[in-house]
C-alpha cells in the first residue's frame, strides 16, 4: 500500500479547543467522514480515504486529546463531548447527510451521532465501535460503584503527575507499535508512529496522544439510553468485527437486537484494527456497502 499526495491539514473549533482534521479535497463529491479510535490519530486512516477520495470528499480529524488537536486543560474526556465535537464539525463542513467511517472509540461516538442526528447520517461503518460487552459491564459492576469511584480518584491523580513516555528515538517508537498490533506490515507501522508522534526539545519522542485518555470515567451513559439512541438510528449500519479481537461480537451478546438496520461481519485473521490487519478485504466491504 503506497500512498501518495497527501491531505491538506486544518482546523476548526469545538467547545474553545482548536481541533485538527484532514481534507482530502474533491469537494463536489458526497462527503464522507473518517472517526478514529482512541490513542490514535487521523492519519491511521490514510489508506481508507485514498482509495476513497476519487469518489468522495474525504475528512478526517483528530479527537479532543489526540493527534494534533489541543488536549482539555482538566484530563477529563467525556464520550458525549466527543459527540459534541464530531457535531460541530460536521457543522461546519455544511455538507449533509455524510457517510460515516469509524473505528473503536471513535465508532461508539458516531453511533450515537447517527441515533441524535438520523437525518444527518446517510450510511455508517462502525469498527468494534459499541464499547464494553454486556458480560465484562456485568463484572466492572460488581465491585460497589463508590470502591470503583475511589480506585477512578486514585488513578486520575497518579495520572496527573504522569510523564508522557519518552523514546529515544523513532526507531524505538516503531517497536513498540508493531508489540501493540503484531498483525501490522512494517510499512504500515512506520506511518502510524510518524505521524503519531511529536519530537520533545530534548530530542526524544513522545506519542501524542494525552495520558489521561489511559484513565476513563467509572461509569458512561444509562444503558437504557444507549440502547435508545443506537434504535434511533435510521442509517443502514455496518458493524464490523475482527476474529481475534478482543471484542464481543454483538450478534452473539444480545446487543445487535437494539438496532433496527444493522448488519454484522465478521473478519477472520483480524484484529482489532481490522481495517489495517485485513484492508483488501476491509475496502471491498465497505465499498460494497456504501
Amino acid at each position: 500500500m503506497t500512498l501518495h499526495a497527501g491531505p491538506t491539514s486544518q482546523t476548526f473549533i469545538s467547545q474553545r479547543l482548536r481541533l485538527n482534521y484532514v481534507d482530502w479535497g474533491n469537494r463536489d463529491a458526497p462527503p464522507l467522514v473518517l472517526v478514529h479510535g482512541g490513542r490514535d490519530h487521523a492519519r491511521s486512516w490514510d489508506w481508507v480515504a485514498e482509495d476513497l477520495c476519487t469518489d468522495w470528499h474525504v475528512t478526517a480529524f483528530d479527537h479532543r486529546g489526540h493527534g494534533d488537536s489541543d488536549w482539555v486543560s482538566d484530563g477529563n474526556y467525556m464520550a458525549n463531548d466527543m459527540v459534541y465535537d464530531l457535531a460541530q464539525f460536521i457543522h461546519q463542513l455544511d455538507r449533509g447527510p455524510v457517510t460515516i467511517v469509524s473505528h473503536s472509540m471513535g465508532g461508539n461516538v458516531a453511533l450515537r451521532y447517527a441515533g441524535t442526528f438520523p437525518d444527518m447520517v446517510r450510511k455508517i461503518v462502525a469498527i468494534e465501535g459499541l464499547g464494553p460487552s454486556p458480560a465484562r459491564q456485568a463484572e466492572q459492576r460488581e465491585t460497589p460503584y463508590p470502591e470503583r469511584m475511589a480506585e477512578w480518584i486514585g488513578k486520575k491523580r497518579a495520572a496527573s503527575g504522569r510523564i508522557p513516555r519518552k523514546y529515544e528515538s523513532i526507531e524505538a517508537a516503531f517497536r513498540r507499535m508493531i508489540e501493540e498490533n503484531k498483525f501490522l506490515t512494517e510499512d504500515q507501522a512506520r506511518h502510524l508512529t510518524l505521524h503519531g508522534v511529536n519530537k520533545n526539545e530534548d530530542g526524544t519522542y513522545s506519542w501524542k496522544f494525552d495520558p489521561h485518555l489511559n484513565v476513563w470515567g467509572v461509569e458512561d451513559v444509562a444503558d437504557e439510553f444507549q440502547h435508545q439512541t443506537w434504535a434511533a438510528i435510521t442509517a443502514p449500519t455496518l458493524l464490523l468485527y475482527g476474529a481475534d479481537s478482543w471484542a464481543s461480537n454483538p450478534e452473539g451478546d444480545g446487543r445487535l437486537d437494539h438496532f433496527n438496520n444493522a448488519e454484522v461481519i465478521e473478519f477472520e485473521n483480524a484484529g482489532h484494527w481490522l481495517h489495517h490487519d485485513q484492508f483488501d478485504r476491509f475496502m471491498k466491504t465497505i465499498r460494497e456497502f456504501l
